[in-house]
């Protein structure tokens, strides 16, 4: 009736239900009255973790750092990439960590033929090695699309135009500062 992994399978949700059940934390909500009101901090403090205090931050920094500070790109990098990509639809874009992804962009010049890219912001510096850009391109033939070679020049193209556009924003802000 069972096959061998039906049985393994309700052998690891045995385990795993059983496991849930209990718990060896016995906590006891308390609420601060008369006397002990003055121990409020330590009835309400933070549970401790297992990454220490604070938990894990994984976009790095100190807890009181404000999030715009977490940010781990280059903000004229990104504004560039998303200035110089703007033509195409996006599919999706995080600036958090630097990723945009665009869908599909058949040009009216070139029916039968769409490229679509994804542009990655490694660093918090404005240079070259912070920048990469994949362009991935597809063919119609016969009604399906087909994957198409692309040159490797056409993304350094990309990046030299993220970039070339990017120095000129920075430039204008320096140019406003002064």
């Amino acid at each position: 009736m069972f096959t061998k992994y039906s049985r393994f399978f309700i052998f690891f949700a045995c385990i795993g239900l059983l496991a849930g059940c209990g718990s060896t934390n016995k906590v006891e909500a308390k609420y601060p009255t008369g006397a002990n009101r003055d121990q409020v901090d330590d009835i309400y403090a933070e549970a401790p973790s297992i990454f220490g205090p604070g938990g894990m931050n994984l976009l790095g920094g100190d807890d009181k750092e404000d999030a715009s500070s977490a940010i781990g790109v280059n903000s004229y990098l990104w504004r560039a990439a998303l200035d110089t990509v703007s033509f195409m639809p996006l599919a999706s874009a995080d600036p958090f960590g630097g990723v945009i992804l665009t869908d599909w962009y058949e040009s009216e010049d070139n029916p039968g033929e769409r490229i679509k890219l994804n542009v990655f912001i490694l660093d918090r510096q404005l240079k070259a090695e912070g920048l990469r850009v994949k362009v991935f391109r597809q063919i119609k033939r016969v009604g399906v699309w087909k994957d198409a070679e692309t040159s490797q020049d056409t993304a350094r193209q990309l990046e030299d135009a993220i970039l070339t556009r990017a120095r000129e924003m920075r430039v204008s802000t320096i140019g406003d500062i002064e």
